[in-house]
Formats: C-alpha cells, structure tokens, sequence
C-alpha cells in the first residue's frame, strides 16, 4: 500500500528504531512507548487487520507469534509481557496495517479495560 505508514517504513522511506527484520517480518520500537519496552511486529506483506487473514496467512501468523516471546526475552522483559492486536476502529486500530504490539518492562502492567 503506498501511503501506508508501516509500508513505507518496509521500504526504508520512513527510518525506524529496528530490533528485528527478516525476509517476512520487521519488528521496531513504538515511537510513543506506553511502558519502558514497547515494540511493533509486522509482516512485511501489507494486511489491513487481524479481520482481513486468510489461511494463506497461517505460517505467517505462526512465525509471528513465536518470534514475540523471543524478541521480548530478548529485550528485558523475563517475567512476562502483553501483545496487544487492535482490530478495525471499534478495537482501537490506528495504522490499517496488522501489527502486534508487545509491551513490558515493569514489574506489573495496569489492567486494560475498565468497566465505567
């Protein structure tokens, strides 16, 4: 997609804070953390959303999922962290390109919805 934010840093159009990159998937540093660690996954395929998979997405979803707990293990975050997946408007997505977010670095993460 060419006015996507994530595509564009694919393409190196836009620079990014890289933590990981391989053939399928690229992984950075959120530019507005919401704890000490907070880093995006992407495929590098644009996806709009999590709604928008297909089986053909399966492996790659895989790999994603696996390479999470690495990458966060392996910036810090040893008890455990969050992975966030915002879908669509209602979910919260802002960047129509799927991305994983995984956030840590503190001893306990608040709870993320409140009833009110």
């Amino acid at each position: 997609m060419e006015n996507c934010i994530f595509c564009k840093i694919v393409r190196r159009e836009i620079p990014s804070d890289k933590i990981y990159e391989d053939e399928n998937l690229l992984a950075f540093n959120d530019i507005k953390p919401a704890a000490p660690i907070h880093f995006l996954l992407i495929p590098k395929r644009h996806i709009d959303s999590l709604s928008d998979v297909q089986d053909i997405h399966q492996s790659l979803l895989g790999k994603m999922l696996l390479l999470a707990p690495q990458l966060a293990k392996d910036r810090g975050c040893e008890n455990g962290f969050r992975t966030i997946i915002n879908t669509g408007p209602v979910g919260g997505q802002e960047i129509f390109h799927l991305h994983f977010h995984i956030i840590g670095g503190r001893d306990r993460l608040p709870g993320m919805i409140h009833s009110g």
